[in-house]
């Protein structure tokens, strides 16, 4: 894999505690800090709760997973971190911006700041691989096209995908879109990455090129990352193990050091 287009320092890291919350290392401000964090779905007596007084912190340069059962809550979460949907109930401060009563304006230019990978890819299907990573580009400032252009150059050769830069999607796989969605996320240079299952349609080795690079990122470019999976090859890039069940949260047991 190609080397990581560089955009960053160094990086500080904190480890857990608690419901999921984690102590700074020295006086580092959270990149995500969640306080009694509640949300339903449905109204009347279709209303159910999915997530239940969640806390959790992440700081900058610290990788965290998020597991548990499908149906739990965890998309949820990451959506409400994104500033996809409206906080109902509790707190939730994202880069230092209370996003509880926020407008959708404020939540647009917070999530400029803010990588997503989901699992339905959401590439834009009359435009190649290319132009599609460099949308993720075009969200920096003072880039000529030429340089935004080299960058999404950059960000495929990193995740292996090279030699396909004029593919549409529909010439791709499965797995080289879900690359191509990964590298869109990562050509804005995010200060926050969320990915729910970023590997899911990936095989072994592809799959664990992409959480390195995701590592990669986090340490060299201060990046958080929040990431849903449940795969269990990739667990050791997890700085914290966070798991989720029945909308709650709680510490997994430490990860044990693979040789």
């Amino acid at each position: 894999m190609a080397a990581l287009p560089s955009n960053g320092n160094g990086t500080e890291q904190g480890d857990g505690n608690g419901n999921g919350a984690s102590s700074p290392p020295g006086a580092v401000a959270p990149m995500v800090d969640l306080q009694e964090l509640c949300h339903w779905y449905g109204e009347g007596e279709m209303r159910r709760q999915v997530l239940q007084r969640v806390d959790l912190r992440i700081h900058p340069g610290e990788v965290v997973l998020l597991t548990g059962p499908s149906g739990c809550g965890k998309t949820t979460l990451l959506t409400l971190v994104g500033g996809l949907r409206q906080v109902q109930q509790g707190r939730v401060t994202v880069m230092g911006k209370a996003l509880e009563g926020s407008s959708r304006r404020r939540r647009q230019q917070l999530r400029r700041h803010i990588g997503m990978i989901f699992q339905g890819h959401n590439l834009l299907r009359c435009l190649t691989a290319e132009q599609n990573v460099q949308m993720g580009s075009d969200l920096l400032p003072g880039l000529s096209y030429r340089a935004r252009r080299d960058q999404a150059r950059e960000w495929l050769r990193a995740v292996g995908l090279g030699d396909h830069l004029g593919k549409l999607p529909h010439d791709l796989s499965g797995g080289q879109k879900q690359r191509v969605a990964i590298a869109r996320a990562l050509a804005a240079h995010p200060k926050l990455l969320l990915a729910d299952e970023p590997t899911a349609a990936l095989d072994s080795r592809s799959g664990r090129e992409v959480v390195d690079l995701l590592k990669r990122l986090a340490r060299e470019q201060s990046c958080a990352v929040l990431m849903v999976t449940h795969d269990p090859r990739i667990l050791d890039v997890a700085d914290r193990l966070v798991e989720m069940e029945d909308g709650r949260l709680r510490v997994a047991p430490p990860l044990l050091a693979t040789s």
